[in-house]
């Protein structure tokens, strides 16, 4: 297999075979780990066998020693690390932060020597942070879940966060926010080595859709809303991580590669609001939610959520909750 660079394609021989190599933070996350080695599971074999002929996979780390997901459950390493040139891909799943980021030292160093032989790095959940910190990510896009985009932005500045798809393809570094989104990306390495055929048997088996592509919008935070809309759902989450400075309808239909017009005829056939109107009922949310849930100053709240002043913050709070912000600091 020819090996890519930032931001171009992999170009894959005709060979049949796909190898990966899995590596576990403290503290990883089981569904992600589980659905991509599953999908290469069943991919790897007819039926359900598992034989490993299609796909080869394994389970390395520094040493034997069993690492203990975020539930609880324990995994144990089925060798040390190997040497990277092995592998078609080797795949780093992260976790619980605090854990996952401490103790992990042999990781880091085990990421730059996969780098160093030239092999595509994959990042589940925050196993993109370590990336990061290994030194891989520099100028790069990063997929991170709306969950940690907070995290990765104010810990790191040398990247660019994609919080509003699955998972981001930058040639010899692929990321992916986690979860069950895991199975689909596993589908995209799977039809690019193995073809369509394998990929959807995988799936099916799976009892998972198709395929979602990598440009498909995560599931929405947890607002009260509810959109069927693909562009307005991404709409919504670039929203929703840009409270403190608002973005213009200009920008946003930008982002999501539409016309403004379309965009706000779609808003507006979502959610009966225009898109700025829906935009200032978010912000204001998540101040009230500021307000119950912190002790922050009601002049840094108003900041936080993109308003100039007090005054402007208080007034939209009241036309929207019919309360003052001080009610609930009394």
């Amino acid at each position: 297999m020819k090996k890519a660079t930032q931001g171009q394609t992999l170009t894959v021989s005709s060979s049949t075979h796909l190898s990966v190599g899995f590596v576990l933070m403290p503290s990883f996350t089981l569904l992600p780990f589980s659905a991509f080695v599953d999908a290469l599971r069943l991919a790897a074999d007819e039926g359900d066998q598992s034989r490993q002929i299609n796909c080869q996979w394994t389970l390395m780390g520094h040493s034997l020693e069993a690492i203990t997901s975020s539930s609880g459950v324990t995994v144990q390493p089925w060798e040390t690390y190997r040497d990277p040139a092995d592998f078609d891909y080797v795949v780093v799943v992260g976790g619980l932060l605090d854990n996952s980021l401490q103790g992990s030292q042999h990781v880091i160093d085990y990421l730059q020597q996969v780098d160093a032989a030239h092999v595509p790095i994959i990042g589940l959940c925050t196993g993109s942070f370590a990336m990061i910190r290994a030194g891989l990510m520099d100028q790069r896009r990063c997929c991170v879940s709306w969950f940690h985009y907070k995290d990765l932005t104010d810990r790191y500045t040398n990247v660019t966060p994609i919080a509003d798809q699955l998972f981001v393809d930058d040639g010899d570094r692929i990321t992916c926010a986690g979860g069950a989104v895991a199975a689909d990306l596993a589908a995209y390495i799977i039809e690019r080595h193995l073809g369509q055929n394998w990929a959807r048997k995988s799936m099916r088996i799976l009892v998972m859709d198709s395929p979602r592509p990598a440009n498909a919008p995560q599931p929405q935070p947890g607002g009260d809303y509810q959109v069927n809309n693909r562009l307005v759902g991404r709409a919504l989450l670039l929203m929703e991580q840009n409270l403190s400075r608002p973005l213009s309808t200009d920008e946003i239909a930008a982002r999501v590669d539409i016309s403004k017009r379309q965009l706000e005829r779609l808003f507006i056939s979502e959610t009966n609001d225009s898109l700025q109107k829906f935009y200032r009922k978010i912000r204001l949310r998540y101040g009230l939610w500021l307000l119950q849930n912190t002790k922050r100053l009601i002049t840094d709240i108003a900041q936080e959520c993109g308003f100039a002043d007090t005054a402007h913050f208080s007034r939209a709070f009241r036309a929207i909750f019919d309360k003052k912000p001080t009610d609930y600091r009394t």
